[in-house]
């Protein structure tokens, strides 16, 4: 059992029933919970950065101790393509969970990315202008990232994959599955996974599965002109949401102008029906933004600028009975527009990208004798026209005068043996591309734990994947960058080992990994050139040894009367590559080797809370400053803080990012913001 602390005392609850949704996670955040029935299907269980859902746990108020009884066998949850029962689940999954979002003094979804200790933020700008992530070394292009289980990455560009429609607000919780995830999520997967799961009219409240109409307000301001307002509706069967932010930015061009000044907007809207027989869930959105890019892609212009504005829409469905059949369709497009010099194209042209992609997939489960297996098929199809990125159009029109098509196709199999303690999940994903002509090729994957008592779990795993180029990388030929439309695609191999013990105290986690990738793509420079230009290659063979351990402590079970908890997380990576000393990485040859990352959550009186965050990061690379010399990154530590006042209807909260106001730098060239502060209200009206 696990016990967190709640600042508000709640009753204990009894459910029975959930409805089935392809893409959530239950949340019990508070209530005592008895389970029936749940089915879910995701990236799905177990340990958390900050709150871990894990095999056997329930959350309960550390003071309610006699509310233990909660039986969590039942709760299906897929770390594989099978919904597996969370006693069973094999694969282990970091949950930053809707309190964990609330308590935290962020204002993207990037920045609360940061303190998941495997994730890699790179940030080039606040407020989610641009931001590369990536998972346990990787760039920013070797991951999948869904919305409500949706795989919505930019085949362009992972630059701009972060450009969600929802706003923060909107958010349930994130997943994020550190390591090779092909055979569950396909050809992007390479390293891992992120799930954005947003809060629907059912889970408007922490009560699941009751329908509640409500209004949710938002308005912030703050330090360099920092503005945004944000405004959500939930209805039985539908929620709207809105929201628009805006910033002068934190720094000016040699010429004085704003070069970081950001404004977007966004819009989404989500609805559900459901029977007994067949449950669907749609979504729409819009996200459109422009942002100063100062010196994002080069060095000698720092007056860049960008606009992106993306589309999203799905439907996912899924049928109950003996034959499981879950279905999804979707379509996003995405616009993209840059401008080396803001403003003037006389000198050089703006760069005008428009990607669509088209996505149906089929996952399909039943239950036998054997065990539990799974099977299905996916076909996505991703189309680019721009003006500069792809072949040669045989009909130019507008700002398009190239393009590219591809489509992937893929079948997948798994088999899941369940044993009273025991859990075996294995299986392969098949995949072909047109792009390369690639035939049909094969990635398996395996996932073992067992059960040791009430309190310690094994497990293992064997993981491969694959990851298709970019457009960008192999079509990008402008500005200094040459790209080689012959790269091959990446391929990963990875092995995995942990230990996890849970009490009433104390949550503890330890996990060792390798990853072999061979073919991994970056854009590299080499230095010895008098003209040295940055080059779109494969680069071979990359070896990844990491560590990752967590320790989570419930302080109110020490001092008792105190609702207190505090988090340590700490990664270590070390990278081993088949590269000369002479070339310079942009993305690939640059990881965290350390990053160690520390919150306190502390209730001080009354209403009244108190969220502390540090975290510290040591980069390796190097980077070329605007003065042509070679300098390495160097490690940093920043401090955020949260304090709040937080009532049933309404919260009033005061946020400082960066409180010492370090100057550091995540991306080359990019210097970070000083001490930035937030002050803000919330509203929310139940019905």
């Amino acid at each position: 059992m696990k016990y967190k602390t709640q600042f508000n005392q709640r009753k204990a609850l009894r459910f029975r029933h959930f409805s089935r949704k392809g893409y959530a996670l239950f949340a019990c955040l508070g209530r005592v919970v008895t389970i029936g029935v749940l089915s879910v299907a995701t990236l799905e269980s177990a340990s958390a950065a900050h709150r871990h859902v894990s095999t056997d746990e329930e959350y309960v108020d550390s003071t309610q101790v006699t509310e233990k009884e909660a039986t969590l066998d039942d709760v299906e949850v897929t770390g594989s393509r099978a919904p597996l029962a969370l006693g069973q689940a094999a694969r282990m999954v970091t949950v930053l969970s809707r309190e964990d979002i609330q308590a935290a003094p962020v204002q993207s979804i990037n920045d609360l990315l940061k303190m998941a200790v495997g994730v890699d933020v790179r940030q080039r700008g606040p407020l989610g202008a641009q931001t590369d992530i990536g998972i346990r070394g990787s760039t920013q292009e070797q991951i999948t990232i869904l919305l409500n289980g949706i795989n919505i990455c930019d085949p362009q560009t992972g630059h701009n994959a972060f450009d969600l429609p929802c706003d923060i607000s909107d958010i349930l919780r994130i997943e994020v599955l550190e390591g090779p995830a092909g055979r569950i999520y396909g050809t992007s997967s390479l390293v891992g996974a992120i799930n954005i799961v947003t809060t629907t009219s059912h889970t408007s409240s922490p009560n699941l599965g009751e329908a509640r109409r409500g209004l949710d307000m938002r308005l912030e301001g703050g330090s360099f002109g920092y503005l945004s307002a944000a405004g959500r509706i939930a209805l039985p069967f539908s929620t709207f949401s809105a929201s628009y932010t805006r910033s002068d930015g934190y720094s000016r061009s040699k010429a004085g102008s704003l070069n970081a000044d950001y404004n977007g907007a966004k819009a989404f809207y989500q609805g559900h029906y459901n029977t007994n027989q067949l449950q669907l869930h749609w979504h729409a959105g819009l996200s459109t933004k422009g942002f100063g890019s100062n010196t994002f892609y080069s060095a000698k212009f720092d007056e860049q600028y960008e606009r992106t504005t993306k589309l999203y829409t799905a439907l996912l469905g899924e049928t109950t009975g003996w034959l499981h059949f879950r279905p999804a369709i979707y379509w996003n497009r995405s616009y993209d527009r840059f401008e080396l010099i803001r403003g003037d194209e006389s000198k050089v042209p703006f760069n005008h990208h428009r990607t669509d992609v088209f996505g149906i997939n089929l996952n399909s489960y039943f239950d036998w004798i054997a065990g539990r297996t799974a099977f299905g098929a996916e076909f996505r199809n991703e189309d680019i026209v721009s003006g500069n990125l792809g072949e040669s159009l045989n009909a130019p029109h507008g700002n398009y005068k190239y393009g590219l098509n591809r489509s992937n196709l893929s079948f997948h199999l798994e088999h899941n043996i369940l044993l009273n303690r025991f859990t075996l999940s294995a299986g392969f994903i098949a995949v072909k591309n047109t792009w390369n002509e690639m035939p049909f090729t094969l990635y398996p994957g395996i996932d073992v734990s067992y059960r040791i008592g009430d309190n310690w779990k094994l497990y293992a795993s064997y993981n491969t994947s694959l990851r298709m180029p970019s457009f960008t990388e192999l079509y990008y030929s402008v500005g200094g960058h040459k790209a080689d439309k012959y790269l091959k695609p990446e391929e990963l191999r990875a092995i995995e080992g942990g230990i996890k013990y849970r009490s009433r105290l104390v949550t503890a986690q330890a996990s060792v990994f390798h990853h072999h990738g061979r073919n991994m793509i970056d854009w590299v420079m080499d230095t010895r050139e008098a003209e040295p230009i940055w080059q779109s290659v494969n680069l071979t063979k990359i070896n990844t040894l990491g560590f990752e351990s967590s320790l989570h402590l419930n302080l109110g079970e020490i001092f008792k009367g105190q609702q207190s908890m505090l988090n340590i997380d700490y990664c270590y990576l070390h990278q081993q590559k088949d590269t000369p000393s002479y070339l310079q990485s942009q993305y690939a040859l640059e990881y965290l080797r350390h990053k160690l990352c520390v919150s306190w959550q502390q209730h001080l009186l009354a209403k009244l809370d108190l969220t502390m965050k540090y975290r510290f990061q040591e980069r390796m690379g190097s980077y070329t400053n605007t003065d042509g010399a070679i300098c390495d990154y160097h490690p940093y530590s920043v401090i955020d803080g949260r304090l709040s006042w937080n009532a049933d209807t309404y919260s009033i909260y005061m946020e400082a990012n960066n409180l010492l106001s370090k100057r550091y730098i995540d991306y080359g060239n990019v210097p970070q913001p000083g001490c930035w502060f937030v002050v803000g209200v919330k509203y929310k009206l139940m019905q």
